[in-house]
């Protein structure tokens, strides 16, 4: 079992997916609107929901994202959707080379936090929040940083 990083989006989803799939050159991406499941005729979804992302999924290198859209005629219910920075997304992985793809990739249109680098804790890090306002944090090898901390405590 793994955890999956969910991102929901304010009907935009559907952009979303087609940039970080291209961005992360998936390797599959799967989508279902919400007009292509049956509705409900006692409570039908209005068109302009139809369209909107139910559920999503990319997966690239060996990791999966999974998006939706919150529905307008939900958010009673959800809560408007806040962009915030309680969430984030972080790849590890040791090939620098495709960590600087991701890098470049997902900053188009976004903006650097830190450009990437070597750090006490990385021989590859950098951060970024994508135009969608999602922070993605990049690394190579922080599994021997955590690995290296832990058996030197006493």
């Amino acid at each position: 079992m793994s955890a999956i990083a969910y991102l929901n989006f304010d009907g935009i989803a559907e952009q979303a997916i087609e940039f970080y799939a291209e961005a992360l050159n998936a390797n599959e991406v799967k989508k279902v609107k919400f007009g292509d499941i049956p509705q409900d005729p006692n409570y039908p979804l209005p068109e302009n929901e139809l369209n909107m992302i139910m559920e999503s999924s990319i997966e690239f290198a060996g990791g999966k994202i999974m998006m939706s859209d919150i529905l307008p005629s939900m958010k009673a219910v959800t809560g408007e959707l806040v962009k915030g920075n309680n969430i984030l997304i972080s790849i590890v992985i040791d090939d620098k080379q495709a960590l600087n793809n991701y890098f470049s990739n997902l900053s188009a249109g976004g903006s650097v936090i830190m450009p990437l680098s070597e750090m006490p804790w990385s021989s590859c890090f950098g951060m970024l929040a994508d135009k969608f306002g999602v922070i993605w944090k990049i690394n190579s090898d922080s599994d021997q940083f955590l690995d290296k901390v832990i058996s030197n405590k006493p």
